[in-house]
Order: C-alpha cells, then sequence, then structure tokens
C-alpha cells in the first residue's frame, strides 16, 4: 500500500510538472502568434503571464520591450531591455534596442559601452552598429585645437 502511495504521488508529480512547461511555453507561444499578427495588447498580456511562470525569459522581456517601442512607451521599453540585458548580456538585438534608446536620449556614453559590448557578441546585426556608430561621429562636437 505504501509503495501505490508512493508511485501514485510520482505520477502526480510528473504530470503537474509536465503541465506547467506546456502551459509555459503555449503562453509565449501564442503570445508570439498575437504579435506576429500585431495584436500587441493581447500579446503583451501573455507575455506578462509568461514571466510568472518563467521569470528568467529574456526572450519575453525583449518581446515586451518591442511592444512597448510600438506604444512608444519609452520608459517600459528601457526596463524591459534592461531586464533582458541583465538575464541574457550577449542578446545582441536587446543591446542595439538598449543603444537606440540612449541614442534617443543624447545618452552618447551609453550608446558607446553598450556598442564596445555589442561589438564583442555580434553575430547577425552587426551592421547596424556600424550605422549607429556613423551617426554617434555626425552628432558629437568635434574637438578643434
Amino acid at each position: 500500500m505504501h509503495k501505490i502511495l508512493k508511485i501514485l504521488f510520482s505520477i502526480i508529480i510528473v504530470i503537474t510538472s509536465s503541465t506547467v512547461v506546456f502551459s509555459k511555453e503555449n503562453f509565449f507561444d501564442e503570445a508570439m502568434t498575437m504579435y506576429q499578427n500585431e495584436k500587441y495588447e493581447e500579446a503583451r498580456f501573455l507575455f506578462e503571464r509568461n514571466i510568472v511562470y518563467n521569470p528568467k525569459d529574456a526572450k519575453t522581456y525583449l518581446y515586451l520591450a518591442k511592444i512597448y517601442n510600438h506604444e512608444e512607451n519609452q520608459r517600459k521599453e528601457e526596463n524591459n531591455l534592461t531586464t533582458a540585458l541583465l538575464i541574457d548580456p550577449s542578446n545582441e538585438e536587446a543591446l542595439l534596442m538598449s543603444m537606440k534608446v540612449a541614442l534617443k536620449k543624447s545618452n552618447y556614453s551609453k550608446v558607446k559601452t553598450l556598442s564596445e559590448t555589442f561589438i564583442k557578441v555580434c553575430n547577425n546585426l552587426c551592421d547596424e552598429n556600424d550605422q549607429i556608430q556613423e551617426s554617434l561621429k555626425n552628432i558629437e562636437p568635434k574637438n578643434e585645437s
């Protein structure tokens, strides 16, 4: 009888944990579908729900930042990018978006710092950094002695 209870308890734990994992994935996948269909409000809700189950998912914070960028809520965009970079400091898309936010805020020293990190990790978006660096050259005052 004692063995049967242990086995039954083990089965319940496995089923419960697999349900949580499935629902977590389901929220992210469903949110991505909403995001791709430009249903940003619904996507934001599902991404936030995904954070409840998976608070260390950098992709979720990145997509929330993209939604807030679309909604022109720079403060929340920046907060989500910061969180994404805390979780995954080598996320090149989050670094690039952070550089663009810092550029909008005229925080050129932060752009340079982020750019140095970006250069070390870039694989796919390296051309974007070159464009940002070129725009920095045009903006920064020239030191004429």
